[in-house]
């Protein structure tokens, strides 16, 4: 709305609803974002809005969230306001990882740039969660012995991390918890068209999961992806991956 671009979103609106609901939260309120909400004065946004449509008793906000027409509206303006309206302010202060400022801007950096997916989770608190759909990919993987699920993020504006492989864990539609690695790139072995896909091959999991939604945990990045000669270079390759993926889901370092 600001910019005129789409910002890669860390978490989508579906999963910040699930994640919420784990927490116990019993009612999720939406205030879809516009040019004519960013124009509204921070006082009538706290009174009209918050306190009068939501029905706020009480706010969580970061150290330097601003809000408002001209981003006016801070910490000092809520709690000003507060005790007059009945509500509560809470301020979750700066955090600190390694000399470095938790911010949704550096864990894109760390995902985007580094495809640093470790970094990434200490910075959050969990991995990097992805939720998608599988679609119907071309099968050359199950030729070579490494079937994968070609995902599909539900939500185009989704961030994907940088091109390379990634040690993963997964839910499937049924719940069960599995784990695998995945790959994000443009199978420059096989492809030359240069689209993106994201592929993820499931350890010990033989069934067809087309059409169904999986959830999938970035643990850890271990390889640039990288063209080889054919597909005995490929298979080689991959085993050597699934080895080292294997062991880093179960604590290797």
């Amino acid at each position: 709305v600001l910019l005129g671009h789409p910002i890669p979103l860390l978490t989508t609106l579906a999963e910040r609803a699930d994640a919420l609901e784990e927490l116990g939260v019993e009612r999720f309120v939406v205030i879809r974002f516009s040019r004519d909400l960013s124009l509204l004065e921070p006082e009538d946004y706290i009174r009209d809005v918050l306190v009068d449509q939501v029905g706020m008793g009480e706010i969580v906000i970061g150290y330097d969230h601003r809000f408002g027409r001209k981003a006016r509206g801070d910490r000092a303006l809520l709690a000003a306001m507060g005790p007059g309206l009945g509500f509560y302010v809470d301020v979750i202060p700066e955090q600190i990882q390694e000399d470095v400022t938790v911010s949704s801007t550096e864990i894109r950096r760390q995902l985007e740039e580094a495809g640093d997916a470790a970094r990434a989770a200490e910075l959050v608190g969990l991995p990097y969660r992805s939720t998608g759909t599988v679609g119907r990919g071309e099968q050359r993987g199950r030729t070579i012995g490494y079937p994968t699920a070609n995902v599909e993020p539900t939500d185009a504006r989704k961030l994907v991390p940088k091109a390379g492989v990634y040690a993963v864990r997964a839910r499937l539609a049924d719940g069960s918890a599995v784990t695998g690695m995945m790959n994000i790139g443009r199978r420059p072995t096989f492809e030359t068209d240069g689209q993106r896909t994201i592929e993820v091959h499931l350890f010990d999991v033989d069934r067809d999961l087309y059409g169904q939604r999986l959830t999938v945990d970035v643990i850890e990045r271990i390889r640039d992806e990288r063209r080889f000669d054919g597909a005995d270079g490929l298979t080689r390759q991959l085993a050597d991956d699934r080895r080292l993926a294997k062991w880093l889901l179960e604590g290797g370092k």
